[in-house]
């Protein structure tokens, strides 16, 4: 019998104690881990539990007991909110006012990125400490493979990630949840079965009967007009489609049927990449009140245009293809886009280049969002070289660079660009 069949793993001292065993025999704590395919499972995925939201209340304790939403205004959205707030139904991605109506005592803060992708290196840090197999797959959640790291770290998968989960908890002050398994399909399920602070393990030899009862848009990629196509062929759970063998699935479905049918049956063999490719770097805003002076939205895609050429000096990126996003009153969204003679990480070029593109949609309608991206990434090294005719960007990158030195020192308001000032705003 292996290890793991025979005894459970305390979450809480990393005790062992007996498969039966309701609480650990040393501490008492009823977090075990006992599970007979424990220790010999690699695959994790890690989510942070409500990131933004878990900062905010480490860095503020007066915020511990109460409901949290970090998000927009009353016009923005739901960026995450702490967990009371969600028994109160509030949910990431809801319109704020439908958030404060079902939560009307909730305290709102606006999201802090800085702070955020602080803290989200100094847990991508302590990842890398366990393997240098890491997949990012956003800033608060990534798969890991701990295959071969047993000797290491002097234990299990199982027992390092328990280890890990104390540890941040310890010491960032945050909280995770672990999904561990034979793949990153159910791994990634997995992490969401026992939120917060959950560990959930699903092996080889229950996965089809544990998929089987659970709806096909459990199923990553099938969203809800797939899951209506799925439902009109008579797939409505996973357990429908493992009733069919993969060339029958196939013909009634093609080619992405066998995706489909595979996964399915727990068939995953993506490998965690740790080279996982940045597609893009974007920065948007929801306003409180539609807008529709050229001026006013020049301002804000400015500050926009700031923070993505930040982000992308960050990233060691550059961007070729500027795109700016819009959305009207009416939810209405319209994107246009320029590529550039060369990659940039300039703000000035970034905001520039939109700036183009808005004049050409500022007519008199209202915007309720304004974002700005840049795409079709390169190397820093290959950014903003100028040529005969572009002799300007040595000056512009020295400019930008001294900027960016004393917003370092001083903060991000120590220097700010004649059209981010508002001549009005001193009056009110």
């Amino acid at each position: 019998m292996s290890a793991s069949a025979a005894s459970s793993l305390c979450r809480d001292c990393l005790a062992p104690s007996p498969a039966a065993a309701r609480r650990c025999h040393a501490c008492g704590s009823p977090r075990l881990l006992a599970h007979p395919e424990r220790d010999s499972l690699t695959i994790a995925h890690i989510d942070c539990d409500a990131f933004y939201a878990a900062v905010e209340k480490r860095d503020d304790p007066a915020l511990r007991d109460k409901p949290l939403i970090v998000g927009g205004g009353r016009r923005g959205v739901v960026a995450t909110c702490c967990y009371i707030a969600r028994t109160f139904g509030v949910r990431s991605a809801m319109p704020m006012f439908k958030a404060l109506a079902l939560c009307p005592d909730a305290v709102v803060r606006k999201p802090d990125m800085a702070r955020y992708t602080t803290v989200a290196r100094q847990v991508r840090e302590m990842m890398l400490d366990l393997t240098p197999q890491v997949e990012p797959l956003s800033i608060d959640e990534a798969f890991l493979d701990l295959a071969g790291t047993d000797r290491l770290h002097q234990g299990s998968p199982a027992l390092t990630l328990a280890r890990f989960a104390r540890q941040l908890e310890k010491e960032i002050g945050i909280t995770v949840s672990v999904g561990l398994s034979y793949c990153k399909f159910l791994a990634k399920i997995a992490s969401d079965l026992d939120k917060p602070r959950g560990f959930a393990i699903i092996g080889r030899a229950q996965a089809r009967s544990f998929l089987a009862d659970k709806p096909v848009g459990l199923i990553w990629g099938v969203g809800a007009v797939a899951q209506e196509r799925l439902a009109r062929d008579g797939f409505r759970t996973i357990g429908d489609i493992q009733a069919l063998s993969e060339t029958d699935f196939m013909r009634r479905l093609g080619g992405e049927g066998q995706r489909l049918w595979r996964l399915a049956n727990g068939v995953d063999d993506r490998s965690v990449s740790p080279e996982r490719e940045t597609k893009s770097v974007s920065a948007e805003t929801t306003f409180e009140e539609d807008v529709s002076d050229a001026k006013a939205l020049a301002r804000v895609l400015l500050a926009l245009s700031e923070k993505v050429s930040a982000r992308l000096k960050a990233s060691g990126l550059g961007g070729e293809t500027i795109t700016l996003k819009l959305k009207t009153a009416d939810f209405r969204l319209r994107t246009r886009s320029r590529s550039l003679p060369e990659p940039t990480q300039l703000a000035g070029r970034i905001f520039e280049a939109a700036r183009a593109l808005l004049e050409k949609e500022t007519d008199g309608t209202r915007f309720r969002l304004i974002g700005v991206g840049a795409s079709a990434l390169r190397d820093a090294s290959l950014c903003d070289q100028g040529d005969l005719a572009d002799t300007s960007v040595t000056r512009e990158r020295a400019t930008e660079s001294a900027i960016d030195a004393l917003r370092e020192k001083f903060g991000s308001a120590a220097v700010m660009r004649g059209l981010l000032f508002d001549p009005g705003a001193r009056r009110k």
